[in-house]
């Protein structure tokens, strides 16, 4: 594919291309153990208020830079992308990239996929390649087993794959659904436990007893007859109790993984199973955790949840409250002066 050589356009000289990419919660797996013979499908939330927030700008000799407190990991796995994509097209010219903000790694936000994809999508816009998100995702490793990151960087909203196919192809976008916006996320972050990735995450997957068919079944039955038309119809007491009924069912699967528990934090477990019992809230774990959440109609619903949860004596020192809006669209990319601040997503 040809594009400009950027060693003598002179056209982005002063630019930079800002891509801010919203962090998701992973609500729950269709069928892990493939009983109907595709594996996985996947239930996932875009979330305002976290992001990955990337620049790319022209550089007398390649850098990359992160702003200050985020973990150098980070910086090296998104340098390790541009790269990745430098070589895919062809196109060594020298760039700066910087990571202005991240996602919280390992914490069950998709920390790793928005990553990918945000430089994956400045580098895109920079040079004026027109290639789709799971192309950039395949070449980055990203997308394996869920469809959701992708879809949400693109679109935002309410999320439901299909599960990868027996080929290796990208699973599709089954549904989309903008929830009602009055709906509320109180996440449980702690910031002493790190959830499973990468190889320990394989394995801890392949060691896992069959999911059996009859909860797959389950699982299908509350996410097609509560989760989608409850968010759909703005039914937030079947939305509620489908999301809780899923995690129950995906959460027990998984258990053996975290040590017997519903959750990988044992603090988040107690937080959460506090305003389970007494303010009878929908509660879970997006992906391996160790962040939990609860689900609430309303701000001020959600304003007294955490309130009351900080005042019970059941939150330990090492966690975080979050409230946080669904998100209804994807990704943001702007092209702006260099030393302009970025606009707010």
């Amino acid at each position: 594919m040809s594009s400009p050589n950027p060693a003598n356009d002179t056209r982005h000289d002063g630019r930079c291309v800002a891509v801010r990419a919203p962090g998701r919660l992973h609500l729950g797996f269709l069928d892990p153990s493939a009983t109907l013979g595709r594996r996985f499908g996947s239930l996932g939330l875009v979330i305002d208020g976290l992001e990955t927030a990337v620049e790319l700008r022209a550089a007398a000799t390649a850098q990359a830079v992160a702003a200050a407190g985020i973990d150098r990991a980070e910086l090296d796995r998104a340098a390790s992308h541009l790269a990745s994509l430098q070589r895919a097209a062809g196109l060594d010219a020298p760039l700066q990239l910087h990571l202005a903000a991240a996602l919280p790694a390992h914490a069950g936000f998709g920390s790793g996929t928005q990553l990918a994809l945000a430089v994956g999508r400045a580098f895109c816009a920079w040079h004026g390649l027109d290639w789709p998100t799971e192309r950039i995702a395949r070449l980055l490793g990203r997308g394996t087993r869920s469809g959701i990151g992708i879809a949400g960087f693109d679109r935002g909203g309410l999320l439901l794959d299909g599960g990868p196919g027996a080929d290796g192809s990208p699973a599709p976008l089954v549904a989309r659904i903008e929830p009602p916006p009055d709906w509320r996320v109180l996440l449980i972050l702690d910031g002493a436990e790190r959830g499973l990735s990468g190889s320990d995450e394989k394995q801890a997957i392949a060691a896992l007893p069959a999911f059996g068919r009859e909860h797959a079944a389950a699982v299908c039955h509350e996410v097609l007859m509560r989760v989608l038309p409850g968010a759909a119809g703005g039914d937030f007491a079947a939305f509620s109790a489908g999301i809780a009924a899923v995690q129950k069912l995906v959460g027990g699967h998984f258990a053996p993984a975290q040590g017997g528990r519903l959750y990988a934090s044992a603090a988040v477990q107690r937080a959460c199973d506090w305003l389970a019992a007494t303010r009878g809230l929908a509660t879970g774990q997006t992906s391996w955790g160790p962040t939990g959440f609860a689900l609430l109609p309303s701000k001020a619903e959600a304003d007294a949840a955490a309130g009351a949860l900080q005042a019970s004596g059941v939150c330990a020192a090492t966690l975080a409250l979050r409230i946080v809006a669904a998100r209804s669209r994807g990704a943001s990319i702007t092209h702006r002066a260099a030393g302009t601040p970025a606009p707010s997503s």
